[in-house]
């Protein structure tokens, strides 16, 4: 099988799920977050893109409902035992397989935890899937279960987490000497994902950003490359990728001369970045990180500039997005904890004069100050 962690670190990650499945009175989770199934068993594939569940037993048994073409991934990937097969067919509805299987595992009138909130499970899904089980047991909505369990790494998680960010560093190195008046984005992108690659990193679970001109601007991904002009602006945003594990950093990159709106926006971004290190520390919560940023960027005026959130934890990810649920915005009561994976970025996008700045990078947090996890440090970048 090719695992990444050995029997025991599964072993305990289930043990953790199976106490707080009682502590919930659930008798069994369908699982539909890839980001679950791969955390808890190893499984590892984009056929979520189909239907598929993991039902997980109070008892610690498991059996996994999918399609044919991934009977021998999850034999290969994972250390499931039991895999169940719904049949491709028209007007195929594998709730129903579902049903049957979990009558099957003796669960009828019980208590069933369902990951909702994920990009595993379509609308379409829901709405068949509470067709089928409106009658079949009490349903919980128990989509943060596992996400929750999951912000805090084991040190083998960790040495994944700290190997992303090493690719990470690896992809900037590529670039730095790619970005000047004539370079090519397209260039750009190929050599830092080139570089995660040749580090024997993954895919993302997202796109790189890249953006220059107008377009460093905007903190999505886009179709179109263009050319470096003289005086530009280059907005990049990437991740290393270690065994699905993220570690993300974010940059804005002003080639030519930087403008006093270039300087004035770095330095709101310094600073705030630099007092949030002051807060990402336990006792503190999620909510106080973005309070903080709020704080700094409104001083100075930047209210209207500044996005609604500035960071997320990070961990193993699957399409179509690295982050994770656990965000940095106003009032969020998540507590912060020794051995998260957080991704701190401060955004500032002036559209009235046109000037982009960005500043990120991933910190593993301990019992006082956090660990950058980026050689590079938070200097301003100019090419």
């Amino acid at each position: 099988m090719a695992l990444h962690f050995t029997q025991d670190e599964f072993a305990s990650r289930l043990e953790r799920l199976t106490t707080r499945m009682k502590e919930e009175k659930l008798a069994a989770m369908l699982l539909f977050a890839q980001e679950s199934m791969y955390w808890l068993t190893g499984y590892d594939t984009f056929g979520y893109c189909f239907f598929q569940t993991l039902v997980v037993k109070a008892d610690g048994s498991m059996v996994l409902l999918t399609r044919s073409a991934d009977l021998r991934q999850a034999k290969h990937t994972s250390n499931i035992e039991r895999v169940e097969i719904w049949v491709d067919r028209v007007n195929a509805d594998p709730t129903m397989d579902l049903k049957n299987l979990l009558s099957d595992l003796d669960l009828l009138g019980t208590r069933i935890g369902i990951e909702y909130d994920t990009h595993g499970m379509t609308g379409g899904i829901a709405r068949l899937l509470d067709h089928q089980l409106t009658n079949f047991g009490e349903l919980v909505d128990a989509s943060l279960l596992v996400s929750r369990l999951r912000l805090i790494k084991t040190p083998a998680e960790i040495l994944h987490v700290e190997k992303a960010a090493s690719l990470a560093d690896d992809a900037l190195d590529a670039a730095l000497p790619l970005i000047h008046a004539g370079g090519s984005e397209a260039a750009i992108l190929a050599a830092m994902q080139g570089a995660v690659f040749a580090g024997g990193g993954d895919y993302p679970a997202n796109e790189f950003i890249i953006g220059s001109g107008a377009d460093a601007l905007l903190c999505r991904y886009k179709a179109g490359r263009r050319t470096l002009d003289a005086q530009d602006q280059l907005t990049l945003e990437w991740a290393g990728v270690s065994a699905h594990y993220h570690a993300a950093m974010m940059r804005t990159v002003v080639i030519g001369e930087p403008t006093n709106r270039h300087r004035e926006l770095y330095s709101a971004c310094r600073e705030t970045i630099q007092a949030i290190e002051m807060v990402l520390r336990p006792g503190n919560t999620f909510g106080t990180v973005f309070d903080m940023h709020s704080k700094i960027m409104d001083e100075r005026g930047l209210a209207r500039h500044r996005l609604n959130a500035c960071g997320y934890s990070l961990g193993a990810r699957f399409s179509p997005s690295w982050m994770e649920h656990q965000m940095f915005h106003i009032g969020n009561p998540q507590e912060i904890a020794p051995n998260m994976s957080l991704f701190v970025h401060m955004i500032i996008m002036d559209s009235d004069s046109g000037t982009a700045m960005t500043l990120g990078q991933t910190y593993l947090t301990t019992e006082g100050a956090p660990k950058a996890l980026s050689r590079y440090g938070l200097d301003f970048i100019t090419a």
